[in-house]
């Protein structure tokens, strides 16, 4: 059905990609639109878009909306802030239990991640939490909450519905579990590990599979994610080397989001690197280690996030980026001052750094 933007509540999903006039892509089909995504409609001065039939019934269920002002202007992070903390501390505790006893506790996690999962669900402005909630402290642990946050996303956004992402979420969650094993200086060195090293952290894989099916059994997704999420399409991963379609689905969306996680993230040996910097290498990788459909489409939904964002240019210049292209995702049009700068049309200007 047709509807005009005034008329757009939360809850209603597009039956169609939108474009605006210039034809940038706006926002997919099958986005589930709150109030911020309505925002981005208005701002690109989209008039009409074309949605699903509505069910009186679905709008019931759904969870109340926040209003534009606090999307735009996230004063929600006091809400999310405390949870996302709590559960990095929840998975300190997981993982050291894991380590001193050989036990993973069902329970805690749940409890650790639900009250974040009901959050996160309400919020699609998934660059701006990555933006505020990202910090060097950490790292395996709120990498561990990072990826079940971005593995939930992405699932939704390849059509998965709401049961499955919540359990492809989960098995992001518990991905690394298998570091529980891992030596804690091996993991924390601040150099380059050494080829004994390395073949130690690999074993993670299968530690996490063995911990998972003895405490969790055959629940979904959960012991193949943990063992397979470093394989890798041309083969070149590990701990077998598997191919393509050996490769289960889930292990691939959990390896995208864990580079994307890993690479945004500050570590004893690695400054974080930026976020659309990290988009672009996971591009790359799309055409040879990467299923191609997923992380496309992990690019596709996460570049209209950053609309409205700063960006520092390498010329030092700072500005406000204003649309995203639909092919080159990576040069949009940015304003500066009074002057827009289409990266399209000047390609001698990068873009060094977003952030909010």
């Amino acid at each position: 059905m047709r509807v005009h933007v005034t008329d757009l509540v939360s809850g209603d999903r597009l039956s169609r990609d939108t474009f605006n006039q210039f034809g940038l892509h706006v926002l997919s089909k099958g986005t589930i639109l709150n109030y911020a995504d309505i925002s981005k409609l208005q701002q690109h001065q989209i008039e009409y878009v074309e949605i699903e039939n509505r069910s009186s019934a679905a709008t019931a269920d759904m969870p109340a909306a926040r209003t534009l002002e606090t999307i735009v202007n996230p004063k929600w992070l006091p809400t999310v802030q405390p949870l996302y903390e709590s559960a990095v501390t929840s998975f300190k505790n997981i993982y050291d239990i894991a380590k001193q006893e050989g036990v993973v506790n069902k329970q805690e996690i749940s409890d650790a991640v639900q009250p974040l999962l009901d959050n996160f669900q309400m919020e699609r402005d998934v660059v701006s939490l990555l933006l505020l909630l990202n910090t060097s402290d950490d790292y395996t642990y709120q990498h561990s909450v990072q990826v079940g946050m971005l593995s939930y996303y992405l699932a939704s956004w390849l059509g998965y519905p709401k049961e499955e992402a919540l359990l492809i979420s989960k098995a992001g969650y518990l991905h690394d579990i298998g570091k529980s094993k891992i030596s804690h200086d091996i993991l924390n060195k601040p150099g380059k590990l050494t080829e004994e090293e390395f073949d130690e952290v690999k074993k993670h894989t299968l530690f996490g599979h063995d911990l998972i099916m003895q405490w969790f059994g055959d629940e979904p997704y959960l012991a193949v994610s943990a063992v397979q999420h470093h394989e890798r399409i041309d083969g070149s991963g590990y701990p077998y080397g598997l191919k393509g379609e050996d490769i289960h689905p889930v292990a691939k969306i959990i390896s995208v989001v864990d580079i994307y996680s890993a690479m945004i993230s500050e570590r004893v040996y690695r400054q974080k690197r930026d976020l659309l910097f990290v988009l672009k290498e996971l591009y790359r990788m799309s055409f040879n280690e990467l299923d191609p459909h997923i992380t496309q489409t992990f690019i596709k939904h996460m570049i209209p996030n950053f609309i409205g964002k700063k960006a520092k240019l390498e010329t030092g210049e700072i500005g406000t980026i204003i649309m995203t292209h639909p092919i080159e995702f990576f040069r949009p049009l940015i304003q500066v001052d009074d002057q827009f700068i289409d990266l399209t049309v000047e390609r001698n200007y990068v873009i060094q750094e977003i952030y909010l």
